[in-house]
């Protein structure tokens, strides 16, 4: 393995090990969560459509103003972070972890950890397109932010909002089950077929 790949291999296994560390004392939360996205049982996307659309039809019901949405957002987090790391241990006796359980928090982690690189790839990415081929940058950006501006004016913000957070708490659970890959497998079909039959008719 190159030096580079083995410094590569060492940050991630210190950036997962501080991770876990921060994340320690809402283990057992994380594990729940875990399960529930996963849809580890049947009943789980029901349960987790239901606190979603509960939740979205209070804010449709309450229309709080966006100073007090985020406000009181805000203050859930602390108040969330101040609790849990606190009343967890009580609740689920944190201490009687098992092997599964850590290896599993450990894999969380891991995979959070490679997930925020991604994201700052993709902005370091973003960043020297605009210094290399600024045409193109300037051209990406104008038309990705005016489809996002069209689409916003064509759906409710709320409703839109619901349909996002929805999409990215059923997508772990898609992806698990191999849903994602069935459909995404079927419209590749479909495409194929639809430019062979393009390429017959050409001829």
């Amino acid at each position: 393995m190159a030096e580079g790949d083995n410094n590569s291999v060492y940050q991630l296994a210190s950036e997962t090990a501080s991770l876990e560390e921060q994340l320690q004392g809402w283990g057992e939360v994380i594990l729940l969560t875990d399960k529930v996205l996963r849809w580890e049982r049947a009943w789980f996307p029901l349960a987790l459509m239901s606190v979603v659309s509960f939740s979205f039809l209070m804010i449709y019901y309450l229309d709080p103003s966006v100073l007090s949405g985020v406000s009181c957002f805000v203050m859930f987090l602390c108040l969330a972070d101040y609790l849990v790391p606190a009343l967890a241990p009580r609740i689920f006796g944190s201490n009687k972890w098992t092997t599964e359980q850590q290896q599993r928090f450990h894999e969380i982690c891991s995979n959070l950890v490679k997930s925020r690189r991604r994201i700052v790839g993709w902005w370091k990415r973003l960043f020297t397109l605009k210094e290399e081929k600024p045409k193109m940058y300037f051209m990406t950006m104008l038309f990705s932010l005016a489809l996002v501006a069209w689409i916003g004016q064509q759906v409710h913000n709320l409703f839109l909002t619901y349909l996002i957070v929805s999409f990215l708490l059923l997508f772990p659970g898609l992806n698990q089950h191999g849903i994602i890959t069935k459909y995404v497998g079927m419209a590749k079909r479909e495409i194929n077929k639809l430019l062979k039959h393009k390429e017959k008719k050409n001829e």
